[in-house]
């Protein structure tokens, strides 16, 4: 039988190289994944010295998305974990998905695009349970940390005898931040892209967010508004509580901008809506938005940012119940360290096949000590 690897497929991009750099850090001897092979063997040879040991130097293989032979032969055993960084996922994830539940592997991505998400939920989540495939998408800062503060909040209220009837989460980003390109076309997808909210006990789909915003109180006299976005907490905290009947999800990105940027995405979803103009316009938007790949922000300006997570609970009627709130390093370091502890959980760990969230993957404790370990950390 071959011996269990942990694969990056994507490992050249702007957010494979972080990544790369944390598994290799963390001793994983990752198998350094992408199309061209001088470029996967340059950042090999210059990770190399990062590993603990000879033994835990990083290794190579070529693949490329739009072969999907080749993105298969990167798994060996069912014991394999694939973490995949190519994007965007709407246009380049599926052969990733598809081979990790063909091989019944383990599987994690870094997306961030709601309608991908729900994809390997509903559909590949049901195919994973039969080959034994164990899917845990978006982990990364989307949307770990909404998970993580989330099931936390579940777990006070439940301790206080007061169980939480709605969730509302929002992400924020404190200090000066820039995005890389593969965020930049994501989410220009996204934001024309059908969305979800959990309603009533049930995924409801959402269109428009017609201008919609919410206030977070985030201490220390911070205030921010966050318009409404679909996220894998509709999806997976649920699983958690089943007296959790509504669970919404807020970005905070914009400042000032919210509402405006509310109203720009509801326009867009429309427009891309309209029979005959939607894929168009999708198409439009994904190939100008991708021009540019594997560029982000440098360590200075990473570390210039910082990451704010808040989950406030509320009972049946509305009161208010518990917020907890969490801060750590910038996005982007945090889903490259994410990416690693994930895998490496997933290479040492017991999951259910099937797809998860990261709380019913791995457990609250396991994940809140596993991120604290990052720097992120609950401050209330």
């Amino acid at each position: 039988m071959a011996a269990m690897r942990i694969v990056l497929l994507g490992a050249t991009g702007y957010t494979g190289r972080l990544t790369a750099a944390a598994m290799v850090r963390a001793g994983l001897a990752p198998v350094l994944a992408g199309r061209h092979h001088d470029s996967v063997s340059r950042l090999a040879d210059r990770l190399a010295p990062l590993a603990p040991s000879p033994a835990d130097e990083p290794r190579i293989a070529l693949a490329d998305v739009t072969d999907a032979d080749s993105v298969r032969a990167l798994l060996q055993s069912p014991d394999d974990v694939l973490v995949t960084t190519v994007g965007p996922f709407l246009d380049l994830g599926l052969p990733a998905v598809e081979a990790a539940v063909a091989a019944g592997a383990a599987y994690l991505d870094s997306t961030g695009e709601p309608p991908f998400i729900r994809r390997v939920f509903d559909e590949f989540g049901p195919r994973a349970r039969e080959t034994g495939a164990r899917l845990m998408p978006a982990f990364g800062y989307d949307y770990v940390p909404g998970n993580l503060a989330g099931g936390l909040a579940l777990r006070r209220c439940r301790d206080a005898g007061r169980p939480a009837s709605r969730l509302d989460i929002g992400y924020f980003i404190e200090g000066r931040f820039g995005v890389s390109s593969g965020t930049r076309a994501s989410a220009l997808g996204v934001l024309v892209a059908p969305s979800f909210a959990y309603r009533s006990g049930v995924v409801a789909e959402r269109r428009s967010t017609g201008g919609r915003v919410r206030q977070f109180d985030l201490g220390r006299g911070r205030s921010w508004k966050g318009l409404p976005v679909a996220g894998s907490e509709h999806l997976a905290l649920p699983l958690l509580d089943p007296a959790l009947s509504d669970v919404e999800v807020w970005l905070g990105w914009a400042g000032r901008w919210t509402t405006t940027a509310s109203y720009a995405g509801s326009a867009l979803g429309t427009l891309a809506a309209l029979p005959g103009v939607g894929e168009g316009v999708l198409a439009h938007v994904s190939r100008r938005a991708a021009r540019t790949t594997g560029v982000g922000p440098d360590a200075s300006a990473r570390a210039a940012a910082r990451t704010l997570v808040q989950a406030d609970a509320a009972d049946a009627v509305g009161r208010p119940l518990v917020s907890v709130r969490l801060e750590g390093p910038s996005p982007y370091d945090l889903t490259a360290d994410l990416l690693a502890w994930g895998a490496a959980m997933a290479a040492t760990q017991a999951v259910a096949p099937g797809a998860h969230g990261p709380v019913d993957a791995f457990g609250l404790d396991a994940l809140e000590r596993g991120c604290a370990d990052m720097g992120l950390v609950a401050v209330t």
